[in-house]
């Protein structure tokens, strides 16, 4: 059901300045020009492994101005509900919707990934890009998420440029995040690697007590590799 996986739980199982950043500049340069948007892609890639339902409500946790969700709201007809810590952002994301034409299916939440302002069992997907990397508990806040998840519901946090991001465009962007965080000396880099490896997603996962989970990619792969920007996600359903 889920592609790409690299680490899974085997005895439940069958079957925003680096990758994580909030900004959302979509200007960064190449000696290409501009790359592309990627949330375009992210969207598309949240489709295929979520599956939206038509009527249903679907959360960005960490959404800052809502350029995902407001991507996906180009690709679905649920309800698109943002949650961030920062109201600012939140504020630009609704007046972004309402150009867009979207503000009558989005709208915002002040709140943190460890204490979700949502009720139990109230929402059919979750999904965070960029946003995992900056939480003060990982393990809680994936458990939070579980928590608001309907029987059936989806969620994908992690981060990734999405599977139909240019490849050019991939390597360039990869090259950039591993440089900045080459910049700030091994100890930083070395935990640049280490929050985006299979096995610490896992070891949340774990400590978070889900019975069923996949982690799919292998997050920090350096440009040259194939693999690289892909991503890395944690899926987990209700």
């Amino acid at each position: 059901m889920w592609r790409n996986t690299r680490v899974r739980d085997e005895t439940t199982m069958s079957a925003r300045d680096d990758e994580a950043s909030r900004s959302t500049d979509h200007g960064e340069r190449s000696q290409q020009g501009p790359l592309p948007d990627y949330y375009p892609s992210v969207a598309a890639d949240i489709v295929r492994m979520c599956r939206p339902p038509d009527d249903g409500i679907c959360v960005d946790l960490g959404a800052g101005e809502g350029p995902v969700a407001l991507a996906l709201a180009e690709l679905c007809s649920a309800r698109l509900v943002l949650v961030d810590p920062d109201p600012e952002p939140l504020s630009a994301a609704r007046d972004r919707a309402q150009d867009d034409g979207h503000a009558r299916r989005i709208s915002t939440l002040c709140g943190r990934a460890e204490q979700l302002p949502l009720t139990d069992q109230s929402v059919d997907v979750v999904f965070s890009r960029g946003s995992v990397y900056f939480w003060e508990n990982q393990a809680r806040g994936v458990a939070e998420i579980y928590r608001v998840l309907r029987v059936g519901g989806q969620a994908m946090i992690g981060g990734g440029l999405g599977h139909d991001y240019p490849e050019w465009a991939r390597r360039e962007f990869v090259r950039r995040r591993h440089e900045g965080a080459r910049s700030k000396g091994p100890e930083a880099y070395a935990r640049f690697v280490y929050l985006r490896d299979p096995k610490t997603f896992a070891s949340w996962a774990r400590a978070a007590g889900l019975p069923r989970f996949e982690v799919v990619g292998e997050g920090g792969r350096p440009p040259e590799d194939p693999s690289a920007g892909l991503g890395i996600w944690l899926r987990f359903e209700r």
